[in-house]
């Protein structure tokens, strides 16, 4: 039978949220989502589902999908990142329909940054999953380097966890959030592939309904600015989803990150979540990683990113 084409739209949301949730389980990634999440994936600020997603259906079933996203701003290398993500249905595989969808998606790609940043060049930027990923190979053909490893680790809530008490540090307030998005954005200046946060793109992340305020906390210094944070979100139940960690420069090696996350940790306990999940990249120089197993995080699986840099479509 032949692949029809159209984009998502939030009709077929449940039918996208099965997909998403069988991807998930035949690849081993258990990114698990409800049906909510994906609704607001696709009203984002800046993300148009007609033009910046494609679904593949055949016989009434949805067996592949891809969509856009961008950072508002550039990178500290100049240059502008579009993220293209999605997935073909195990049943389908090996029939084209990925090679169709990055197809139509990549010169949407090189449309939407030529519409919000002209003249600049683009990272095409792809998860390419655990080692053996079937999309490998598609995104190497295609001429993406894999250019990254993230490690993804967990921690059990049960059982021992931080005891330190630490009175520099604080629960989330809504009046926070834009000082944090600041906070952040100096934190992550340096990070790879990161770009500043736009205030509409930050009240996307305080907003959303898998954001857990009660288990986010900061450290502020004396002039209310925020000096550390730790952002959590729970995607799954039971599961703590630790979204982002970050010090400013200037508060580094005073522990407060560590401190921020410890009541994190606590206070997922205490309201019944069961597991932490957070991803660190496996280059990351700033001694992440031996914070988080210091905390008792140990590594579940490592995943892979590829990227392809394509000139600025000609103005």
């Amino acid at each position: 039978m032949t692949v029809g084409w159209r984009p998502l739209d939030l009709e077929s949301v449940a039918e996208l949220t099965e997909l998403v949730n069988a991807l998930a389980k035949a690849d081993g990634t258990e990114e698990y989502y409800e049906v909510e999440d994906l609704r607001e994936e696709l009203q984002a600020v800046g993300f148009d589902p007609v033009r910046d997603s494609v679904a593949a259906w055949r016989d009434g079933r949805l067996v592949g999908f891809g969509k856009l996203s961008m950072n508002g701003n550039p990178g500290r290398d100049g240059k502008v990142t579009v993220r293209v993500e999605g997935g073909v249905h195990p049943d389908y595989r090996g029939q084209g329909i990925g090679r169709r969808i990055m197809d139509r998606l990549e010169p949407r790609a090189r449309q939407l940054a030529a519409e919000r940043h002209p003249g600049i060049e683009v990272w095409l930027v792809a998860h390419g999953g655990l080692p053996g990923a079937s999309v490998r190979p598609l995104l190497e053909h295609r001429g993406y380097e894999l250019v990254r490893y993230f490690h993804e680790l967990k921690r059990p809530l049960t059982g021992e966890l931080p005891a330190e008490s630490d009175d520099r540090v604080q629960v989330y307030r809504p009046e926070l959030a834009d000082a944090i998005r600041l906070a952040h954005n100096e934190a992550f200046a340096e990070h790879w592939g990161s770009a500043p946060r736009t205030e509409e793109q930050w009240r996307e992340v305080v907003e959303s309904r898998s954001f857990r305020p009660a288990c986010t906390f900061v450290s502020l210094a004396a002039d209310g600015s925020v000096d550390a944070y730790v952002l959590a979100s729970a995607f799954m139940a039971e599961e703590l989803y630790i979204g982002l960690v970050g010090t400013r420069p200037r508060a580094r090696g005073r522990g407060l990150a560590r401190a921020c996350l410890a009541a994190a940790l606590r206070a997922g306990a205490a309201s019944g979540l069961t597991e932490a999940v957070l991803s660190v990249d496996s280059q990351n120089g700033s001694g992440a990683g031996r914070l988080y197993e210091s905390l008792g995080f140990s590594r579940a699986w490592v995943s892979a990113v590829y990227r392809r840099l394509v000139p600025p479509l000609a103005e």
